[in-house]
């Protein structure tokens, strides 16, 4: 059994995305993800053991591989588990993932916009560790953003948008590449819905990150604290707005690579692509 150990998106316990889950979910395909979340996400930290327990005592699993990755989406650490000793070494796995996860050194924001949101990411389509906007109450952690921009999906996760519905605003270009049918299937498995409503739709990015800093709450507008990343899993380099940049130079794990200068949108009014390497 192989997997990446991190933090879930839904829920906090001993064993959270790691080996446990994949035994009891992963393994058990469809059939298993709906029979471990029937009863909601209230217990799912109970149930994701209890099911790989079972499988453990009954299934010719001779051990396991956790793999914990880095700040910069690598992995940091394999740790090869004998299937006796695999609940309690995926506990201890997850610690570490949970220690050296990405963050945004920002908190409060006022404005958080999400370049691309997608699977390949988070399994959210936006990591709710990352944003702190989560689908229940069972999990909780991360910055206070008042208001989350989402601009467009990756060709990757052909149309499922499922953690759309965590947003504030988000495009039209978005809202039109989105494959209802395999988000549904996805939230009527998990039993969570918030992930797939549709946010305010504006038709341009320049008027979905307008309409957020206008109903952000901030007193001088000139003073927004906006933060624009490319996706939730890849923080090495963060745009801020200019309210940000005593707070970041301040920071000695932050450095500053240029100087303030207008955000930049093409004919369509879409936001220029600012991620070298990264496709838009």
């Amino acid at each position: 059994v192989v997997n990446r150990v991190k933090p879930h998106t839904s829920f906090r316990g001993a064993s959270e995305s790691g080996l446990v889950k994949m035994i009891a979910v992963g393994l058990g395909k469809q059939r298993g993800a709906d029979s471990c979340h029937a009863l909601g996400f209230a217990r799912m930290a109970e149930h994701v053991v209890a099911m790989a327990k079972v499988a453990l005592a009954r299934e010719r699993i001779l051990f396991g591989i956790g793999i914990v990755e880095n700040a910069l989406d690598r992995p940091m650490k394999l740790a090869a588990v004998p299937a006796r000793e695999i609940v309690a070494r995926d506990a201890e796995l997850l610690a570490l993932a949970k220690a050296n996860m990405p963050r945004i050194p920002f908190d409060p924001m006022d404005v958080l916009v999400v370049d691309r949101m997608g699977k390949e990411f988070s399994g959210t389509g936006m990591d709710p560790n990352i944003t702190g906007r989560y689908t229940t109450p069972y999990a909780s952690g991360g910055p206070r953003i008042e208001k989350l921009v989402v601009l467009d999906l990756t060709d990757a996760t052909h149309g499922n948008g499922l953690g759309v519905g965590l947003a504030d605003f988000t495009t039209r270009r978005l809202v039109d590449r989105l494959d209802l049918t395999a988000m549904y299937a996805n939230a009527l498995t998990s039993t969570v819905v918030v992930p797939v409503r549709i946010p305010a739709t504006l038709d341009t990015d320049r008027e979905a990150i307008q309409a957020a800093v206008k109903t952000c709450g901030a007193g001088d507008r000139s003073r927004v604290r906006l933060v624009r990343v490319p996706n939730t899993l890849h923080l090495e380099e963060l745009w801020i707005s200019e309210a940000l940049l005593g707070e970041a130079r301040a920071n000695p794990a932050i450095a500053v690579l240029g100087e303030p200068e207008p955000m930049r949108f093409d004919g369509e009014a879409r936001l220029a692509n600012a991620w070298e390497g990264v496709e838009r």
